[in-house]
């Protein structure tokens, strides 16, 4: 992996921005291999943000909490 991370860092700005439009692309017909709960659960999620966009607990107050000694 530290390998595929330095040959990813040689990589100028442009060529770094088509990797990851093929990655994305790659995700994207990755996604079609979900079964009918795993769709059914992000619909559910989607439509429940959807209905109260404010209930969300941002990233790094997610991240503190997990690193967080006890």
């Amino acid at each position: 992996m530290s390998d595929l991370r330095s040959q990813i860092n040689s990589l100028s700005a442009a060529e770094k921005a088509e990797l990851l439009d093929t990655l994305w692309e790659s995700l994207e017909a990755d996604s079609a291999s979900l079964t009918d709960a795993q769709r059914a659960e992000l619909d559910y999620r989607i439509a429940r943000h959807a209905q109260k966009p404010s209930d969300v607990i941002p990233w790094q107050q997610v991240r503190a909490g997990l690193f967080k000694k006890p």
